[in-house]
């Protein structure tokens, strides 16, 4: 008696999480028309600085019912890899993460997306095998010339302490829950990209900075390194009015844009 009023408790807890987790995609994926519009494309996410693929799993959930193919990558160290946390992963590291998804996935074709610190990572997929990548999507992302480090692009990083080798962002809650984010590698933000090969600056690329507002996005357009990279590459910027996490607060809006920059030009 006592087991069936376990089993049926915990049925019940289980029933309840499906049901949050249903109304929360439901409401997501409200009113949006804009998968009907796109024909079916492989997206291969990759997250920011702390993070890992369960900060996407519901942007994988959208676009997967919008009939798209939806690849996720944590990177080494991270997330549910934080088990391999060491000082020794770096840059590279993260850019083979995703290079061996590509290669071991057999993808083609791919629209590659970045987060934050994932266009750092991103850049150096699209140095590795531009032939396998239709376009490339930088969200609120670095977007790094040859040869500089996150560091470079954003120098605040060195204010963040450093243990044993690990960064301790400031957006770290301890003792939190998993999933949660967690210290990240100080040499992932050191290493300097390789985004020296003609065929990757020929790709198709895109920024999405995510803004509080007009007036602020026309003072970063000026001011933010990435911005002013993106603008002397002639590559599109579609903004998107949200904090730095689209993926968790503006979801809907952000799936609709990952699928209206791909879109050819209208004649």
């Amino acid at each position: 008696m006592r087991l069936i009023l376990i089993l049926t408790c915990l049925l019940a807890f289980q029933s309840a999480a499906a049901s949050e987790f249903d109304e929360a995609f439901q409401l997501a994926n409200k009113g949006s028309t804009a998968g009907t519009q796109t024909q079916p494309q492989t997206y291969v996410l990759v997250h920011g600085a702390s993070g890992g693929a369960w900060d996407w799993k519901l942007m994988d959930l959208l676009l997967t019912n919008r009939g798209h193919k939806v690849y996720r990558t944590t990177l080494t160290g991270l997330g549910e890899r934080a088990h391999l946390a060491s000082k020794e992963i770096n840059l590279t590291t993260h850019i083979t993460d995703v290079v061996n998804t590509i290669t071991y996935e057999q993808l083609d074709q791919i629209i590659l997306v970045g987060h934050s610190y994932g266009g750092m990572v991103i850049t150096g997929v699209m140095n590795q095998v531009p032939e396998k990548i239709k376009h490339a999507i930088f969200l609120d992302a670095a977007i790094p010339n040859h040869g500089m480090s996150a560091m470079d692009l954003w120098p605040a990083m060195a204010e963040h302490p450093v243990v044993d080798g690990q960064v301790f962002f400031s957006w770290l809650i301890k003792d939190s829950e998993a999933p949660h984010d967690v210290p990240q590698s100080l040499a992932t933000l050191t290493e300097p990209v390789a985004f020296d090969n003609p065929d990757a600056h020929e790709l198709p690329a895109t920024f999405i900075p995510f803004i509080k507002d007009e007036t602020a996005a026309v003072m970063r357009s000026v001011t933010n390194p990435s911005w002013k990279n993106a603008l002397s590459r002639n590559w599109p910027v579609h903004s998107l009015v949200s904090d730095h996490n689209a993926q968790r607060s503006h979801r809907r809006e952000l799936a609709d844009l990952l699928e209206l920059v791909i879109q050819p030009a209208s004649k």
